[in-house]
């Protein structure tokens, strides 16, 4: 068996974010297992994390590139253009991150890094926590941990008021011709297809004038088939942004549940949520890997004071209520959400919007947002909320990227 003070269980974004924070300042006599699946199926796939800050950032090393320019665009093509600067909209890729971590990781003998697949996680009489899990070759591991921390996504999701999904499938394209603009990204750009119910835009991340990483994303009740996705990018690229043919050089698909769920934060004992199953994401974007930062953050400093870890609520209880008239307002189909956002984009400064979307603005800055939005509507919304009953989600929920 293996015996450790802290598991933490999952190698994404939240579980490597939460072991570099262990190891940066290690807890005196404090040992970190981090358990993550060996290669094979149970491997998440590649991904990409987006989030802003000021430079220099803490990850700067693993940063594949970034921008101080924002740009949204309506369904015909009017522009808002806005200069983020002293922030910069970054972007990791997962490869990176975990290869920089590793480094960190290495130097650090408190914390070790075993490849096993977590299978069951149950408290004991003693309030610890065994894990059992299963290594690469098969063989069943178990861990003896006083804490637990589990970034894997929820086999279920929290009952809700309101369920939606973005989701995406994105391409990493070499253009035949020169159509991006490098110190620009297109945030969101409402010239696609607008589903019936939710809404669509294309997310444009270049890395050269001929090469980025551009999406297809919707908010709405239910991903679409590859097929779906693959259809919507080909007319996107091609004949809306002009490109020609492209060389896709790598993809990559996800789906974030976007729900009022309030977050759970422990699991049982000393079992703790964290990541987007404790409530990082953004319900009203789907950002996750600014909240993850403080999220982890604030686990770390009270393991090293010795207090009792428990994750905080990522994201304050009045951005919650925000976020969840927002949802609400879309899923009614009370609000034009293309509309919105551009128009909060336009009529709003974009570091105050940003610091809103952050969950960082005051009161009177939360006002000074609120009535740039369609302000009947949401007052609707905002009355029957506390009427409506919480429902399970409809579908499963699957994994998460940003």
């Amino acid at each position: 068996m293996l015996e450790t003070d802290i598991a933490i269980v999952g190698a994404g974004a939240a579980g490597l974010s939460l072991a570099h924070r262990l190891a940066a300042g290690p807890a005196a006599g404090v040992s970190v297992a981090l358990l993550a699946p060996p290669p094979g199926p149970l491997r998440a796939p590649r991904r990409t994390w987006c989030f802003w800050e000021p430079v220099p950032g803490r990850y700067d090393r693993a940063v594949a590139a970034s921008w101080e320019w924002l740009r949204v665009r309506d369904r015909h093509g009017a522009a808002v253009r806005r200069h983020i600067a002293p922030l910069r909209y970054k972007m990791i890729r997962s490869g990176d991150f975990e290869h920089l971590v590793g480094e960190e990781l290495g130097a650090c003998p408190a914390v070790r890094r075993v490849e096993a697949a977590v299978d069951t996680v149950t408290v004991l009489p003693d309030r610890t926590a065994l894990l059992l899990a299963t290594d690469g070759s098969g063989a069943r591991l178990p861990v003896r941990a006083r804490w637990v921390f589990d970034s894997r996504p929820p086999t279920a999701l929290p009952a809700a008021r309101t369920h939606l999904l973005q989701h995406f499938r994105g391409w990493f394209v070499h253009a035949q011709h020169p159509v991006f603009d490098p110190e620009t990204v297109e945030l969101m750009d409402f010239r696609t297809p607008q589903p019936a119910r939710g809404l669509s835009f294309g997310y444009v991340l270049p890395t050269g004038p001929r090469t980025a990483l551009v999406e297809y994303t919707e908010f709405g009740p239910a991903p679409l088939t590859r097929e779906a996705y693959d259809a919507a990018l080909h007319h996107y690229t091609r004949h809306v942004l002009g490109t020609g043919e492209v060389r896709v050089l790598a993809t990559e698909t996800g789906v974030i549940p976007m729900t009022d769920a309030p977050p759970v934060r422990q699991a049982a004992g000393p079992v703790f949520r964290i990541g987007t199953a404790g409530g990082a994401t953004r319900a009203s974007t789907g950002y996750t890997f600014a909240a993850i930062q403080r999220q982890t953050d604030a686990v770390a400093d009270a393991v090293r004071a010795g207090r009792r870890p428990l994750p905080p609520a990522p994201h304050p209880a009045r951005a919650r209520m925000m976020d969840a008239v927002l949802l609400g307002a879309l899923a009614t189909g009370r609000v034009d959400g293309a509309d919105l956002f551009f128009h909060l984009f336009r009529r709003v400064p974009a570091r105050r919007l940003l610091r809103f979307l952050d969950g960082r603005t005051r009161l009177a800055e939360d006002l000074a947002v609120g009535v740039r939005t369609p302000v009947l509507p949401m007052l609707r919304t905002a009355a029957e909320l506390p009427w409506l009953p919480r429902r399970p989600a409809p579908v499963p929920p699957p994994g998460v990227r940003r």
